[in-house]
């Protein structure tokens, strides 16, 4: 296992592990099944709101990082175009 698969195996673990405890404390919660139910809802769309969020940022990082490799190929071709003219 490399350092890269640990690492995304530590994360789910620990992500896993923290959902477990706020479920847990959600269901000790001394409050009304209507209050749960709200915070329940937060949970769930704060969880989705972040998802989302990594993967725009991702996607974003990615379009930028293939810009610039075509931009860097554009370049390497003009130039070696202009030098093999002389």
């Amino acid at each position: 296992m490399n350092a890269n698969q640990t690492y995304i195996m530590f994360n789910s673990i620990s992500v896993g592990a923290a959902y477990f405890m706020l479920g847990l404390s959600l269901w000790l919660a001394p409050v009304d099944l209507s209050t749960k139910g709200y915070w329940g809802m937060g949970i769930l769309l704060l969880t989705g709101s972040l998802v989302n969020l990594v993967k725009y940022r991702t996607d974003e990082r990615l379009s930028a990082e293939m810009t610039a490799k075509i931009e860097k190929a554009r370049n390497e071709k003009l130039i070696s175009e202009y030098v093999g003219k002389e």
